[in-house]
């Protein structure tokens, strides 16, 4: 069932196998990213229900919501460390067990405290699996063309399966419990179960040096302080709260002790010494970028089709669709294109292509309207096809026994750029909504604590107008959180033009190495 290990002085791997196996192999991995990208997303269409059942109080509900990226974030750099003493086909095939176990523990969740035990599990499994994918794509795809292709592949099926959670989510929601929304992610992530024992070759590194369990613990809570910070950040009064300031501190403290650790050691928990090679740093920078607008804006966009524009959740998924179709077709291109145009025009045109589409939301003159977002959700989609020109610099720089280092790398900077992206889209959009409410007529005479409801979001807005029968405060709340949505499309991409011309200047002028 697994192919044969040989040992070289680096690494431990098998022979090469056979393109059909190879490619077989990478479909595997692309169910289960899949499944992980999709569970990502798919909470922001159940929680509603999911509220409504089990009536957690906020503190419990900002756990539910938060519980899997903090734990994802965290244990990245770990779980990518034991991968490569472990074995990686070892610690993917247990991540999947994991999130496949976890899943099915969802209908026994009947209280919120259940919810956010199976919400972290699922963070400690999605972390076996995230960077262990990329890992695998290096070992298994010698050749850098088709590994371009295949990391192609595997970018594509990440922006769909984060934009298909939403559509499938409110599929289930129309016809089942919200506990559905959870347990579609049984069925693929054991055929990727199968087909990984199946297919999958084992790989480790040869002599990976002793485990260093105090930089594991340190990136852990670095990490961990730093996405909540971001997150809290995003909140209304996050850019005043003093914990929010003190988490980002204790996360710049724990993550500079964690460097110094690795940069001081032989045989360090992670690799950083790979950010002394441009391509490698350019890919990053690539890896960072698209994430950030893109789930700040489906944030947005998701709120005002369904609040401004009048769309069923169902409608709403259908409509965010053209953001996953052009972000596919880009990332199947981008590779090819890199090799015609350059690695380094590729990389620099997708912030800039997605700065375009949220320059399309600032700019579009009188009232906005589907058209325009569909166009905007098409480009900003595309620009995320550097993403897989980045993956490839990303691994093409990173030698196979630093593939882990590589993938953990990477899946970093994705998970935090998207928590930037939502912490700065959502605050900017938070504050020039809140202003532009608070003086709006509707709002005067309305009880203190139903004022500050309509204040806090579009949904309370929404809420309060129904409760006080003032459709006039709905409509008003609508045209406040489009001017919103217009001001944080400019100020996002003010931000995508300025990091294309920083990717212009750090990606290698010829590919290097070759795409």
């Amino acid at each position: 069932m697994t192919a044969p290990v040989s040992s070289a002085a680096s690494r431990d791997r098998g022979p090469a196998l056979s393109r059909g196996r190879r490619w077989a192999a990478t479909g595997a991995l692309a169910a289960s990213l899949l499944v992980v990208a999709m569970d990502m997303t798919v909470l922001n269409i159940a929680l509603p229900t999911l509220a409504a059942e089990l009536r957690p109080t906020s503190v419990q509900l900002l756990w539910i919501v938060d519980v899997y990226s903090l734990v994802l974030a965290g244990l990245l750099v770990p779980c990518a460390a034991l991968a490569d003493r472990w074995g990686r086909r070892r610690t993917l095939l247990l991540g999947y067990g994991l999130f496949a176990g976890a899943s099915l523990l969802v209908p026994a969740a009947d209280a919120a405290p259940g919810v956010i035990a199976v919400r972290a599990l699922l963070g400690v499994g999605g972390a076996m699996i995230l960077p262990t994918t990329l890992s695998m794509i290096r070992v298994l795809f010698t050749d850098p063309a088709e590994r371009a292709t295949a990391l192609g592949v595997w970018a594509a099926v990440s922006g769909l399966g984060a934009a298909a959670g939403p559509l499938v989510g409110g599929f289930l929601l129309q016809h089942f419990p919200w506990q559905a929304a959870f347990l579609v992610n049984v069925p693929l992530i054991l055929v990727a179960l199968v087909a990984g024992l199946a297919l999958l070759p084992e790989s480790r590194v040869a002599e990976p040096g002793r485990w260093d369990g105090w930089a594991a613990v340190l990136a852990l809570i670095g990490m961990v302080l730093l996405v909540w910070a971001v997150k809290r950040f995003g909140e209304g009064d996050g850019p005043t709260a003093p914990e929010a300031w003190a988490a980002l501190a204790g996360a710049g403290v724990a993550l500079t002790w964690f460097a110094r650790r690795c940069l001081g050691r032989a045989d360090p928990l992670l690799e950083l010494r790979l950010f002394g090679r441009r391509p490698f740093t350019a890919g990053i920078v690539a890896a960072l970028a698209p994430p950030s607008p893109w789930w700040g804006a489906m944030l947005l966009l998701a709120q005002w089709l369904q609040l401004a524009d009048g769309a069923s959740p169902m409608a709403a998924g259908v409509r965010l669709l053209p953001v996953a179709t052009a972000g596919v077709a880009a990332s199947l291109l981008a590779p090819p294109l890199a090799r015609l145009l350059g690695a380094r025009t590729v990389l620099a045109a997708g912030p800039a292509v997605t700065g375009t589409g949220l320059l399309v939301l600032a700019l579009k003159p009188g009232p906005l309207d589907l058209p325009t977002v569909l166009t905007a959700l098409t480009l900003i989609g595309a620009g995320t096809g550097s993403l897989a020109v980045g993956s490839a610099l990303i691994m093409s720089s990173a030698p196979e026994e630093q593939a882990g280092s590589a993938g953990a790398l990477e899946e970093t900077s994705y998970e935090l750029g998207a928590a930037l992206g939502v912490a700065v889209l959502g605050t900017v959009a938070g504050q020039v909504y809140r202003a532009r409410l608070t003086d709006t007529p509707a709002l005067h005479g309305a009880p203190p604590e139903l004022a500050a409801q309509a204040a806090e979001s579009l949904g309370g807005a929404v809420a309060v107008a129904d409760r006080l029968a003032l459709p006039r405060l709905a409509d008003q709340a609508a045209a406040a959180f489009t001017e919103a949505l217009r001001t944080a499309g400019l100020v996002g991409a003010v931000l995508m033009f300025a990091v294309a011309a920083t990717v212009c200047a750090l990606a290698p002028g010829r590919q290097s190495p070759p795409l």
